[in-house]
């Protein structure tokens, strides 16, 4: 997807009223603890080429991929071992302050750590 079709969904949604989808960081966590995955990747459907990196590898957490993980009409996915998990929260209802920049929030590498 191009960047003049991006901007044409995003105006879309807006005049549709969509609710902003971010990222969950803690299911995400919640997931990787579980499977244990070699490498995890997150990123925006359909636009994974703009958004999506790296967010887990051989059990090391990865913060300094590129990832763009919130929007108003592309839900957010977890890629874990070949499957493609939708894993968002709406923003008016996330009880933390997460964006599209946010990358290993405490409450997340708490769920990861076992605390």
């Amino acid at each position: 997807m191009d960047m003049v079709d991006a901007l044409n969904k995003r105006d879309e949604a807006i005049d549709n009223e969509s609710r902003f989808m971010v990222f969950d960081w803690d299911k995400a966590a919640r997931i990787i603890k579980e499977r244990k995955p070699l490498v995890a990747t997150a990123g925006l459907k359909n636009d994974w080429e703009w958004t999506g990196g790296v967010i887990y590898e051989h059990g090391e957490i990865v913060k300094d991929s590129y990832t763009y993980l919130a929007s108003l009409w592309a839900t957010p996915e977890l890629s874990i071992d070949g499957e493609i998990i939708d894993c968002f929260v709406y923003e008016d209802e996330c009880s933390h302050d997460w964006d599209a920049e946010t990358k290993w929030p405490p409450s997340a590498l708490k769920i990861l750590k076992g605390e």
